[in-house]
């Protein structure tokens, strides 16, 4: 069973709610870092920090767009957080680029939309091997060398 790590700001508690109801329904064990601090940065980081160090397979972040946890998720080394709004971008978003965050915006999407992208992203995975290996393999490569310091 895959553990999902999820966090958010205040305003996005209630998608948080949905898309934590739809992982438990698709068999996902989840934790959940919380939707009380109003600087959506501390949920995002911890999540990130959680999600990097191993302790869960993915994690999904929410705030009003999703942006400003995306930003604030890529800055932990081994955090790849993607933003989706689109069944095929979410897909992608594991697919094609190994995310493993996914970020949403409760001020931009429905409950049905986000409930899609939650089980189209947890249902994709990686294939290193694949044509986009070599692509992801270079931002680990610049990550790991130390000059996105």
């Amino acid at each position: 069973m895959k553990s999902v790590a999820i966090g958010c700001d205040p305003n996005a508690s209630d998608l948080k709610n949905v898309v934590i109801e739809k992982l438990r329904a698709l068999g996902y064990e989840v934790k959940d870092y919380g939707s009380e601090d109003p600087i959506y940065a501390n949920v995002a980081i911890e999540v990130a920090e959680r999600v990097a160090a191993g302790d869960h397979d993915r994690g999904i972040l929410i705030c009003g767009t999703g942006i400003g946890v995306s930003i604030a998720a890529n800055k932990v080394p081994g955090a790849y957080a993607a933003l989706c709004s689109d069944a095929y971008s979410a897909e992608r978003a594991r697919a094609s680029n190994n995310a493993n965050i996914m970020c949403m915006g409760a001020q931009v999407l429905g409950h049905k939309v986000a409930e899609v992208l939650v089980e189209r992203w947890m249902g994709a995975d990686f294939d290193p091997q694949g044509r986009s290996g070599p692509k992801v393999q270079r931002i680990c490569d610049y990550e790991a060398s130390g000059a996105a310091k």
